[in-house]
């Protein structure tokens, strides 16, 4: 259970942004505060994401592991701290290795250890998301209570984190997520094609897709890709039909499906 001071004082948070010499650290230390305060008799891993004016994210973790564990998602485009962040809604996983919405991310992270895990936005400038998200290896950890407190915490980040972003500049593209986001590319091009053929939202094209990779063994930018090449190859021999997304055929879900004019 996180403990019941689990807010940090503005002295602390002022102090790590004067001593942060980029904005990748003043991060690390903020996870690094986060676990400390969060973190009751099991240890919590923490890791904090930030997306700002489209760009790469920034993705800083309190430990290697909690590393790994955001990478997979950034790997899949698609988990639970990325629905916070771009929903901006809190995401409670009770049991990861039971939870249906994101099992190829469960199985990915499996080794990890880790049971049940937690997603909060933090409220930033309209041009910035950012959320914290909080792993743990004991099941139960996140009860009301304890999601209560996190809740607060990540309230008591927002402040200190909308001025961070005024003063540092975005950072160098993350090597070690490039392919990671190329594969995002991938994905909002197949998004932005559903959009125009179903006429529909961003969020209701990306269900689509996500729920086509949720029944298949295909991972986002896979169920991408081959939309985008179905696209591309039915318009050159077809072009005077147009194409819709349904949910059937081929992934059980987001299929693009020709009906004549």
């Amino acid at each position: 259970m996180a403990q019941s001071d689990a807010v940090p004082t503005a002295e602390q948070l002022q102090d790590l942004l004067l001593e942060s010499p980029g904005f990748t650290e003043f991060l690390l230390g903020l996870t690094t505060i986060s676990a400390s305060l969060l973190g009751g008799d099991v240890p919590m891993l923490c890791a904090i994401t930030v997306e700002r004016n489209g760009g790469p994210a920034t993705v800083a973790s309190s430990t290697e592991a909690a590393q790994r564990l955001d990478e997979k998602q950034y790997e899949f485009d698609d988990g639970p701290c990325l629905t916070a962040l771009r929903q901006q809604q809190t995401v409670l996983v009770d049991d990861l290795q039971a939870d249906v919405r994101w099992h190829h991310y469960a199985e990915a992270v499996s080794q990890e250890g880790i049971k049940t895990m937690l997603a909060v936005p933090i409220t930033t400038d309209d041009d910035s998301r950012a959320a914290l998200n909080c792993y743990s290896t004991e099941a139960g950890t996140f009860d009301p209570e304890t999601v209560a407190s996190i809740g607060k915490h990540a309230e008591s980040l927002s402040r200190i984190l909308r001025l961070a972003l005024r003063l540092h500049t975005p950072d160098p593209y993350p090597v070690h997520l490039r392919s990671a986001f190329e594969s995002r590319a991938i994905v909002d091009a197949a998004i932005s094609l559903i959009m125009i053929q179903n006429r529909c939202s961003r969020d209701s094209a990306l269900r689509l897709i996500q729920l086509a990779s949720r029944n298949s063994d295909k991972r986002l930018h896979e169920i991408a890709e081959d939309i985008l090449k179905r696209a591309g190859s039915e318009d050159k021999g077809n072009s005077h039909q147009t194409g819709r997304i349904e949910p059937a055929g081929q992934y059980g879900s987001g299929i693009v499906r020709k009906d004549n004019d």
